[in-house]
């Protein structure tokens, strides 16, 4: 077989058929811009005209999470950064199949996955940040939100009632919730988020575009296999009743959120397979961009480890 390697945006290919590949993916284009209004219908859910096939794309997914395994741990020898990964989606569009499979290969002492549910009495006693500051990965740690601190950007948005659970100053009632608070917990979002990156935390964002055909094709699944009957809920069936309102309140999100230090990347959720390999190639191309390594020793500590192999030698 003929074969080569070439890379794009850190998009590599390894032993695959030149004949059979059409090029590289530019991975650029999944991300929000900065400063620009978006709107999800400029952004596919499903990737037409594919340059590879899923047996060539898990492949590739493999080979990244094996580079990914190697960076991992300098991440952790280095002690200097951290990496945060955001994950928000409508249901159904492979949250958590995504984490499956970017985790496989990788230190699992090293990767802390945290998933947000309903917020607590104790929860709504803090600020709405509270409970993701205690989530966060230490340095040398790779931090996965299956959900995140957006939720309350998103669900809060689409059910405005539920923001009264949280006895804010001055919002007494639904009324009160206007641009002015929406735009003021944007600002909080971005401030938090600038700090953590400002501290050496690495944060990449991704919304699994989910087109609404495929999810309703997802929870009949769901409903008709009986290994599957415990993913499906009633409550699924209607939030998806909010489809349109929840669209509206993904591209306010990310129009408002998607920044310099920490970006959003839009990523077709169709075809699972290759959301996440899209995933997997922009964290692994963030990675590398750090320019991790492992500590250098001194000669002092090299005179001792010397003296440590002696004595180990001389032992019996």
């Amino acid at each position: 077989m003929e074969c080569c390697k070439y890379s794009f945006d850190n998009f590599a290919f390894h032993n695959i058929n030149c004949n059979t590949m059409k090029g590289p993916v530019n991975t650029k284009k999944f991300l929000a811009k900065p400063d620009e209004k978006i709107s999800l219908k400029d952004y596919p859910t499903d990737q037409k005209n594919k340059d590879y096939s899923k047996e060539q794309g898990d492949k590739l997914l493999q080979e990244n999470i094996e580079q990914l395994s190697n960076l991992q741990d300098k991440l952790y020898a280095s002690d200097r950064y951290s990496c945060l990964i955001v994950l928000q989606a409508m249901d159904a569009a492979g949250k958590d199949s995504t984490i499956k499979h970017l985790t496989i290969g990788l230190n699992a002492s090293g990767v802390k996955v945290s998933n947000f549910k309903v917020p607590t009495s104790t929860e709504l006693g803090h600020d709405f940040l509270w409970r993701h500051y205690l989530e966060l990965p230490l340095r040398g740690q790779i931090g996965i939100f299956n959900r995140s601190h957006y939720e309350n950007v998103l669900v809060t948005k689409v059910h405005p009632e539920l923001l009264l659970k949280e006895k804010l100053p001055g919002i007494d009632t639904v009324q009160d919730i206007d641009k002015a608070f929406w735009k003021r917990r944007y600002e909080e979002i971005n401030r938090f988020e600038k700090n953590l990156v400002e501290n050496g935390t690495v944060i990449l964002k991704f919304f699994l575009h989910l087109s609404k055909e495929e999810q309703k094709k997802r929870f009949l699944e769901r409903i008709e296999n009986p290994k599957k009957n415990w993913k499906f809920s009633l409550a699924d069936v209607k939030e998806r009743e909010c489809w349109d309102d929840y669209q509206k309140a993904y591209e306010e999100a990310i129009s408002h959120t998607s920044t310099k230090q920490a970006p959003w990347y839009i990523i077709p959720a169709d075809d699972k397979w290759y959301s996440r390999l899209a995933a997997g190639t922009i964290i692994l191309r963030e990675f590398e961009k750090l320019n991790l390594s492992y500590p250098s020793v001194t000669k002092a500590e090299k005179a001792e480890l010397q003296k440590a192999k002696e004595a180990l030698l001389k032992d019996k």
